[in-house]
């Protein structure tokens, strides 16, 4: 990577939701946006943690204990293998992180194709 990257400048390329886009890489992992909105699919991730870093908005984790409540600048990993289900009631930037090819849903069939801008 020979320049910087402006996220919201990269946020403002789509509208999609739940539809992550990759910036740049890292030491084997994605670095991604993503605008969310409403409920995704309740899943787990069994090789890896998942990574969650508000940008904008609010984003609730359901966990199946507890919820998990973000606002701008808050982040949260959800352990490997532990079932989740993002949540945002308006729309909201998140910031993720993972390591190259990891399925967003936890399950490659049903996973969003990677795109990278």
């Amino acid at each position: 990577m020979s320049e910087n990257i402006n996220l919201a400048e990269k946020l403002a390329l789509f509208s999609e939701h739940w539809s992550p886009r990759t910036v740049t890489h890292f030491n084997g992992h994605d670095i991604m946006v993503v605008k969310v909105q409403g409920e995704f699919v309740w899943h787990k991730h069994d090789e890896t943690d998942d990574f969650f870093l508000v940008l904008k908005g609010r984003l609730t984790i359901h966990l199946r204990d507890r919820d998990v409540v973000l606002g701008p600048g808050e982040l949260f990993v959800v352990p490997r293998g532990l079932e989740h289900q993002p949540f945002a009631e308006e729309e909201t930037h998140l910031l993720l992180i993972e390591p190259t090819g990891t399925p967003n849903t936890g399950d490659t069939a049903t996973a969003a194709s990677q795109q990278i801008i």
